[in-house]
C-alpha cells in the first residue's frame, strides 16, 4: 500500500449565503444538509426530506443572473455563492367549505375562490413547480368548469405554495385545486361497487370468526400469516379479488 492511498480526500468547500449570513460548506451537498452543516435546526420547513411534502420551499439568487431561482431544499444541490432564503410556509389565503354539503359542481369553486379569474395566464406558476405540475392548464380548465381536468392534472401537486409566491394574479392555485381535487374524489369519482360489497360482508359478519381466531393467535404466527398473505398486484385495474380459502371464506 503506498503513501498515497493512506491520504484523506480533501473535501471542497465553497461560500454559500444563508438569510445574508455568508458560510463555508461542503460543496455537492443539498441546500437542506448544507443548512444544516452551518448549524441550522429544522424545526420547521422540513419532513420527508425526499420532495413529497414540500415542506421546504426555498427561493435562491445565482452571482450574476438577474433570476430568481426556486427549489425544494431536500432535492436542490448548492452552487458557490448562491444566496437563499426558505419559505416554510407562503402565506395563502385558504376558503372554508364543508365538501359533504355541497353537490361537486364548478361554481361551488368559483364561489370559494373568485380571484381564479385574475389568472393572466403568465404560466409563471407552471415554472416554478418543482414537480413540473402544469398549473396554469389546471387553473385554465377550472375556469372553464372541467373539474376532472384539474383534478388529474393537478395530481402530483405537494402543496410547496411556491406558485402562489411567484402570481401576477395572486392567486392560491394550490389550495384552489386541492378543493377541485376533493370534490372529485368525494362527489363526482363513480363508487367501486366491490368495496361496498365487502362493507356490507364486515356489517353482516361474514369475517367474525377469522377475526376471533386471529385475536387468540400468538404473535410468531400473526407474522407468518401476514408474510405469507395473498396480495393484490401492483398494476390491478379493480378486477383482481383474493381466494376465498385467504380471506377466511368456507
Amino acid at each position: 500500500m503506498n503513501e498515497s492511498t493512506l491520504k484523506t480526500p480533501m473535501i471542497k468547500m465553497i461560500p454559500i449565503f444563508i438569510m445574508g449570513q455568508k458560510y463555508e460548506v461542503p460543496a455537492e451537498l443539498t441546500i437542506m444538509k448544507a443548512m444544516e452543516y452551518a448549524g441550522y435546526k429544522f424545526i420547521r420547513g422540513c419532513g420527508c426530506r425526499g420532495g413529497i411534502c414540500g415542506a421546504c420551499s426555498t427561493v435562491y439568487r445565482k452571482p450574476g443572473d438577474y433570476k430568481i431561482h426556486t427549489g425544494l431544499a431536500c432535492q436542490t444541490v448548492i452552487e458557490p455563492e448562491m444566496y437563499l432564503t426558505q419559505l416554510p410556509f407562503y402565506p395563502a389565503l385558504k376558503a372554508t367549505y364543508d365538501v359533504s354539503t355541497m353537490q361537486g359542481i364548478a361554481t361551488e369553486i368559483f364561489e370559494a375562490y373568485p380571484e381564479l379569474f385574475r389568472c393572466v395566464a403568465c404560466n409563471a406558476c407552471t415554472k416554478v413547480c418543482p414537480m413540473d405540475v402544469k398549473v396554469m392548464d389546471y387553473i385554465a380548465y377550472l375556469k372553464r368548469g372541467d373539474i376532472e381536468a384539474a383534478a388529474r392534472a393537478s395530481f402530483d401537486c405537494i402543496q410547496c405554495g411556491l406558485c402562489a409566491s411567484r402570481c401576477m394574479g395572486e392567486l392560491p392555485q394550490y389550495h384552489i385545486a386541492q378543493m377541485a381535487r376533493r370534490l372529485w374524489g368525494a362527489k363526482l369519482t363513480p363508487r367501486a361497487q366491490h368495496l361496498a360489497e365487502m362493507v356490507l360482508k364486515i356489517e353482516q359478519g361474514l369475517f367474525g370468526e377469522l377475526i376471533a381466531k386471529l385475536e387468540t393467535t400468538d404473535t410468531a404466527e400473526l407474522k407468518k400469516l401476514y408474510n405469507a398473505r395473498e396480495m393484490e398486484p401492483a398494476m390491478s385495474r379493480n378486477e383482481w379479488k383474493p381466494s376465498k380459502d385467504n380471506v377466511g371464506l368456507r
